[in-house]
């Protein structure tokens, strides 16, 4: 079953717990509720919010993340459960432990699989899309000629226009952009955490302030996944993300995706992808179980 992703966007919400439920009330009256095991994430974006210790602890113990936006849709913060994986200890262990030359071939493998991806995502809307192929081909360990951002030059003025920038503090698109990546980012974390690794450690996204490293790195290949409902809501005129939109982006882990084993959404692609990334850092296996956007023709 595919998780709902819960976003309290409205001000003054009061979360709490109530016999297996996730409920939302307004001074005091039931506004609505959800189970928690159908709870893939919850988004706080709106003002006032409060919760309930009952309702942050059940959301830990499923490892359901809470993730609390800033203005600009982008997260600001994370509720990560304390209470790990049963083999967390030694899976963060190898993942600590695993080595540079290591980190750079999953990278690698990582970046290929989100070029492929984005050029399906150009060839679904009838944008060139084969130069970007080609592209994948020549990713090199730790992908020292930067050919993702090389790659992102020619995607973005390809999908948006040639006047588009993609900017994350801006509005428009960029405000669908990060909307969608939030969710998105939402359902890699808890992935991670499912899996017994430890979110800060990451294979190419390295910043000491970032605790969420790891689940932006496995994050990468289902972005193109996220940037074309955008560009469609784009194509309708929307600009701003508000009610009538934010369903649409929040769809994103239900979007398919297919690998080795079949067509399958992308929450559970995520957790194929996070184990796999398991077994490489104990020595198991060589590559990570990438997924590749399938999409049709336009």
């Amino acid at each position: 079953m595919i998780g709902r992703v819960v976003e309290i966007a409205e001000a003054g919400r009061h979360l709490c717990k109530f016999r297996g439920f996730l409920t939302v009330t307004v001074e005091g009256a039931e506004a609505g509720r959800a189970p928690l095991d159908d709870v893939a994430a919850v988004i706080a974006s709106g003002h006032g919010i409060t919760y309930s210790n009952n309702l942050l602890a059940a959301l830990a113990e499923r490892r359901i993340p809470l993730v609390v936006c800033g203005a600009n849709h982008l997260p600001a913060a994370f509720l990560w459960s304390a209470d790990g994986h049963y083999e967390q200890a030694g899976r963060m262990a190898d993942q600590a432990a695993a080595s540079k030359p290591l980190r750079k071939r999953l990278w690698a493998q990582i970046v290929a699989a989100k070029i492929e991806s984005q050029s399906e995502t150009l060839r679904a809307v009838g944008a060139p899309h084969r130069g970007l192929r080609l592209m994948a081909r020549k990713v090199r360990s730790g992908d020292p000629d930067n050919v993702e951002a090389q790659a992102a030059r020619r995607y973005w003025p390809l999908l948006f226009g040639k006047n588009f920038r993609r900017d994350r503090g801006a509005g428009g698109i960029n405000a669908m952009l990060n909307y969608a990546y939030t969710v998105l980012r939402a359902g890699a974390a808890r992935a991670v955490m499912a899996a017994g690794l430890h979110p800060s450690l990451g294979l190419a996204h390295c910043q000491r302030g970032n605790a969420f490293a790891l689940a932006d790195d496995l994050m990468e290949p289902f972005r193109p996944a996220a940037d074309l409902p955008a560009h469609d809501l784009a194509g309708e005129g929307a600009m701003q993300v508000d009610k009538a939109v934010k369903p649409r982006l929040a769809r994103i882990l239900a979007v398919d995706m297919i690998c080795a084993d079949g067509v399958s959404p992308v929450s559970m692609r995520l957790q194929r992808l996070a184990f796999s990334a398991v077994r490489c850092f104990e020595g198991a296996a060589r590559k990570l179980d990438l997924p590749r956007l399938k999409l049709p023709a336009p």
